[in-house]
């Protein structure tokens, strides 16, 4: 299509790239506006800026909170899956057992279900199992790194497994020859050959547990809640505030461009990697 017509390939992929990025436009536009300006007839083009909502969420201190709390959580659990899903996949890939592709295939059932069928259980063991005195899991930042773990992790195992497969074990029965420790050819040979996949899997994790509401809304309450569940405050009997809203929308899109385009070059190389086994 591309050699017979450039120029409709061109259109096709402009209008497509237009779709995609409307939305995110017009959610700029809409927190660009005053209250009274929000129902009135739609204008694509802003030409006098309101930044009043902008000033109103960076000077809220629980907003500001609710995004350290955003940020910390998102990261810790994507490290964590990461780190556990690569020692995880490098074991099944290396090692030889009885009930390996079960347990393989296991790992993903967590990903089969809705969130909603967990909460219950994972309410319960945060406030009684793993309770110490007064101490609970409930409305802690590990506790919902651990919660975002339970769906996360299973997706880091199955994105990394075909990666990990396919670096020749060759080459880790060549280092061993050499005299190398096994944690040597894990660190020096296997990690650096992994990071396109392991840059995949810490972006996308890292992007599951950013955007999470479900869960972040019923086991959370002030000192864990996300900036996500921060979007329902502003949703009262007395109305809507939409401009508010989009605000923090805009906000909530800015670290995930950021993280994105910081490992962008490794996204397409890391889903691609494995896919075809020498």
């Amino acid at each position: 299509m591309k050699k017979r017509n450039p120029l409709l390939t061109t259109l096709f992929w402009v209008l497509i790239s237009l779709m995609t990025l409307f939305p995110i436009y017009w959610l700029f536009v809409i927190s660009v506006k005053p209250a009274v300006q929000l129902f009135s007839t739609p204008d694509l083009i802003v030409n006098n800026p309101y930044w009043g909502n902008y000033t109103e969420v960076l000077g809220n201190r629980l907003l500001r909170s609710y995004m350290i709390n955003s940020l910390v959580i998102s990261t810790g659990n994507a490290v964590l899956c990461t780190v556990l899903g690569f020692f995880t996949c490098y074991a099944l890939s290396r090692f030889q057992f009885r009930g390996k592709e079960s347990i393989f295939f296991w790992t993903i059932t967590n990903r089969m279900a809705p969130p909603a069928v967990f909460l219950l259980p994972l309410f319960l063991l945060m406030t009684q199992v793993y309770r110490i005195g007064d101490f609970t899991l409930l409305d802690t930042r590990i506790g919902m790194i651990l919660v975002y773990c339970t769906f996360n992790l299973p997706f880091a195992i199955w994105t990394l497994r075909p990666t990990i497969d396919a670096i020749p074990r060759e080459l880790d029965e060549a280092a061993y020859v050499d005299g190398a420790s096994p944690w040597k050819v894990i660190t020096e040979i296997v990690f650096p050959l992994c990071r396109p996949g392991l840059a995949v899997t810490l972006i996308l994790t890292w992007v599951f547990a950013w955007n999470e509401y479900l869960l972040a809304a019923t086991l959370t309450n002030f000192e864990a809640r996300t900036l996500t569940t921060g979007l329902s405050e502003y949703v009262t009997t007395t109305g809507t505030e939409w401009g508010i809203m989009a605000t923090i929308s805009v906000f909530t899109l800015i670290p995930a461009l950021i993280v994105f385009g910081l490992v962008q070059k490794h996204i397409v190389a890391g889903l691609t990697f494995g896919a075809v086994k020498g």
